[in-house]
C-alpha cells in the first residue's frame, strides 16, 4: 500500500531502542512538524474546499499525536529537547519540483507529505513489532494506523487537483528518489526518519 522502494535496514529498532528519549524527542518534533505543514496548505491554498475540510481534523490529530509523545516522554522521566535539522525531509525537499503551476505546486507538497507519511507509518509498524517496551509496542501500533490513512489523504488529495496519471508518475518517481536518499542516510537511531 505505501509503495516504499527500500524497507528500513531491521537493525535500526535495536539502535532506536539504545536511544529512545532522543526518538521520542524526535517524534515529537515531526508530529509538530505536520501539523504545522497542514496548516500551511490550508493558508496556503483556502481556495481548495476539499483540501480545507480534510486537512483540517488531520491539524488536531497531529497535534494530539505530538501530546501523546509529550507524554509518553513524560512518563519516562525525559523532557522534550531541542528541534534537530531532519536530514531525510531536507533532502527529499530537493527532489521536489520548482516552478510550475500552483496546482502543481500543491501537487508536490501533498506528495512529499505522503511520503513522510509512510516512512513515518513504515517505522512505527518496526517498533510496534519490536520494540521490547510493551506500552510503546501499543502505542506505535496505533499510531501507525494513522500514518498510513494519512499517506492515503494525501495522494487522493493531490489526485483532486492533477490527474490520476501525472499524480502517479510524480508518486513513482519521489518513491524512486525517497529510496535513494534513505539508502545515502547514515544509520542513526536517534531520528524517527
Amino acid at each position: 500500500m505505501l509503495g516504499l522502494k527500500l524497507s528500513t535496514d531491521p537493525r535500526w529498532v535495536n539502535i532506536a531502542e539504545k536511544s529512545i528519549e532522543e526518538i521520542l524527542v524526535d517524534h515529537a518534533y515531526c508530529e509538530q512538524k505536520a501539523a504545522s505543514s497542514c496548516i500551511s496548505l490550508i493558508v496556503g491554498y483556502p481556495d481548495k474546499e476539499e483540501l480545507v475540510e480534510r486537512l483540517t481534523p488531520i491539524v488536531t490529530e497531529e497535534w494530539t499525536h505530538f501530546e501523546m509523545v509529550l507524554n509518553e516522554l513524560k512518563k519516562r522521566g525525559m523532557k522534550l529537547g531541542r528541534q534537530r535539522k531532519d536530514e531525510y525531509v531536507a533532502k527529499l525537499s530537493k527532489t521536489l519540483k520548482k516552478g510550475g503551476s500552483r496546482e502543481e505546486q500543491l501537487v508536490e507538497k501533498l506528495l512529499q507529505n505522503a511520503l513522510i507519511e509512510a516512512r513515518s507509518c513504515e517505522r512505527f509498524r518496526l517498533l510496534s513489532e519490536n520494540i521490547s517496551d510493551d506500552d510503546l509496542k501499543e502505542f506505535y501500533y496505533r499510531l501507525m494506523k494513522a500514518e498510513a490513512n494519512h499517506y492515503v489523504l494525501f495522494v487522493k488529495l493531490a489526485k483532486c487537483y492533477a490527474p490520476e496519471e501525472y499524480v502517479n508518475e510524480r508518486l513513482e518517481s519521489l518513491l524512486q528518489s525517497e529510496a535513494e536518499i534513505m539508502n545515502s542516510l547514515e544509520l542513526r537511531g536517534d531520528r524517527m526518519h
